[in-house]
């Protein structure tokens, strides 16, 4: 009886929307960056699945809704950056020169840093696109012969980071103007830095949904000729 609770496609997704919830009203409450929800869910619901014994593709079978949400999210990006078209529109080289240098500081950045530690190709190249959401980091580092866990674990951590951090950082350093602030999230922080520019505001969340699609493509087309040349 209990097995077949488990199993059921309702129960898991049920358990891990409630996970959610309770992730935020605990990171709401206490403002600590090691509780903040997205890592509380992502923790949970790998124990979860260890403790029931259950496998990831059902697991994922039965939370396709989520990622059907998702789509859905990303499409409202697309309306809030359609509802800044004329902020946008008279600022497109600023934008394209700043998605260019962003993405090759980030990636070299983050590969001599790497380098000088001493760590090998495969993880330096795993971890180069760190600044994209993660089936673009995948996609790119994957035939490099980077490590898809290693990729993902990392961006997904680096989105927290600047979800978290992101605006103190940006506020400290005098970085007031909404786009900048917007931008500089989405361009570091891809969906999860992205999620926090929201909440601050729709100029910031339409700015960092256009960085964040941008310095994907970007790191699609840069990180290859990067490995090949510079490291």
């Amino acid at each position: 009886m209990i097995h077949n609770i488990v199993n059921s496609d309702l129960f898991l997704l049920t358990l891990t929307v409630g996970f959610y919830c309770a992730g935020t009203a605990i990171f709401r409450r206490t403002k600590i960056m090691i509780l903040h929800p997205a890592l509380l869910t992502f923790v949970a619901i790998i124990a979860m699945l260890k403790w029931f014994g259950v496998e990831y593709e059902q697991y994922r079978e039965a939370t396709g809704i989520l990622d059907f949400a998702l789509g859905l999210s990303v499409v409202a990006l697309g309306y809030l950056m359609y509802e800044q078209t004329d902020r946008i529109r008279g600022r497109m080289l600023p934008i394209a020169v700043s998605t260019v240098v962003g993405c090759l500081v980030g990636i070299l950045s983050v590969v001599y840093i790497a380098l000088a530690f001493g760590a090998e190709r495969e993880i330096v190249t795993s971890i180069a696109p760190k600044s994209v959401t993660v089936p673009i980091a995948v996609s790119v580092s994957e035939p490099l012969g980077g490590i898809v866990a290693v990729t993902s674990v990392v961006v997904f951590c680096v989105g927290i980071f600047g979800s978290v951090c992101g605006d103190w950082i940006l506020s400290r350093c005098g970085v007031a103007d909404k786009m900048a602030k917007g931008f500089a999230l989405g361009s570091a922080a891809h969906g999860i830095g992205t999620a926090r520019a929201i909440e601050l505001g729709a100029i910031e969340g339409a700015m960092s949904g256009l960085a964040m699609a941008l310095m994907g493509i970007v790191t699609a087309v840069v990180l290859p000729i990067v490995e090949k040349y510079l490291y």
